[in-house]
């Protein structure tokens, strides 16, 4: 039986709705089309582009990125490189646009290829630096970059040990995570305690959080001024970027060949003589053959090279 519109009244009603519903179907395409990863995100924290970079392209890879320097790895996935996630960051964004140009052409002097294939860090506690080396694209060798100081101090020779000791770790390490919105500007994580570090200790707690930073001050971290610090997260951002799967730290007490150095600390420490002479083959690894050692953690607590 045909519907038969008793009133005018009900007609303009039926009308009215169904002009809001088109309305409402356009509004929700429209969206979609300016988003277009927001479709079945499931509740995804990002909701639009940026405050301080252009949208990003749908999702397709994750990486893990900190909050904090003690918070839990959380998950960002708003691009597919690793360069791209990191300038979704504020301070990432501002080492890029402070430093990525003084940085080219301070290699192009050196005669080296800009970005750097891979990255190595050596730091000394007793002469107070870190060293930036990088594998040369041209030449296919290390050469360094520059020796950056470390600003601020804690503890004395000697690894870690313990929790609260306010010892900087002495070992093989590499770069486990990077912290774009660190409490101390930018950081960058060592993965201290290693196996080495956990036999060689008698404590039931050894520690970690132990950086590289920026804000320079420290309990047992290697803080740097904040330029200092763009320079550094910016290259081995670019080397992690550019495919490199793990950025090695090794911190050595003093540099082995200085023998005045090595004669003072071990006349004030005979206890460690053993452990520096294990140190010290890797850092001479390095030194006769140009290029940073693999490392073999072993059972008796000490480090092997190759």
């Amino acid at each position: 039986m045909p519907i038969v519109y008793r009133s005018s009244k009900t007609l303009l009603q039926l009308l009215l709705l169904s002009c809001f519903g088109v309305l409402f179907v356009l509004s929700n395409t429209n969206a979609y089309a300016q988003y277009p990863w927001q479709q079945g995100t499931g509740g995804s924290s990002y909701i639009g582009p940026s405050e301080y970079a252009p949208a990003p392209n749908p999702p397709s890879v994750s990486y893990g990125v900190t909050n904090s320097d003690y918070s839990t790895t959380t998950t960002n996935t708003y691009s597919t490189g690793f360069k791209s996630t990191q300038l979704q960051n504020y301070r990432v964004l501002e080492a890029f646009e402070q430093k990525d140009a003084k940085l080219r052409t301070e290699f192009q002097k050196k005669n080296m290829q800009y970005p750097p294939r891979e990255v190595y860090l050596r730091s000394f506690k007793r002469e107070g630096i870190v060293e930036v080396w990088v594998l040369d694209g041209y030449s296919g060798q290390y050469k360094k970059f520059k020796d950056y100081t470390v600003c601020a101090s804690s503890g004395r020779l000697g690894p870690k040990q313990r929790q609260g000791d306010k010892q900087v770790p002495e070992g093989f390490y590499h770069i486990s995570e990077f912290n774009p919105s660190s409490t101390y500007y930018l950081s960058m994580k060592v993965n201290y305690p290693n196996s080495v570090d956990r036999i060689r200790s008698t404590a039931s707690r050894l520690g970690g959080d132990i950086y590289i930073h920026g804000d320079c001050v420290t309990i047992g971290c290697l803080p740097l001024t904040d330029h200092k610090m763009m320079e550094i997260y910016w290259l081995s951002v670019l080397a992690k970027d550019g495919g490199q799967g793990q950025i090695p730290v090794h911190i050595f007490p003093y540099k082995f060949d200085n023998f005045n150095h090595d004669a003072e600390a071990r006349s004030d420490n005979p206890h460690l003589h053993r452990f520096w002479d294990n140190l010290a083959e890797g850092y001479r690894f390095f030194q006769n053959y140009g290029r940073p050692p693999e490392v073999t953690e072993n059972m008796n607590g000490t480090y092997s090279f190759r």
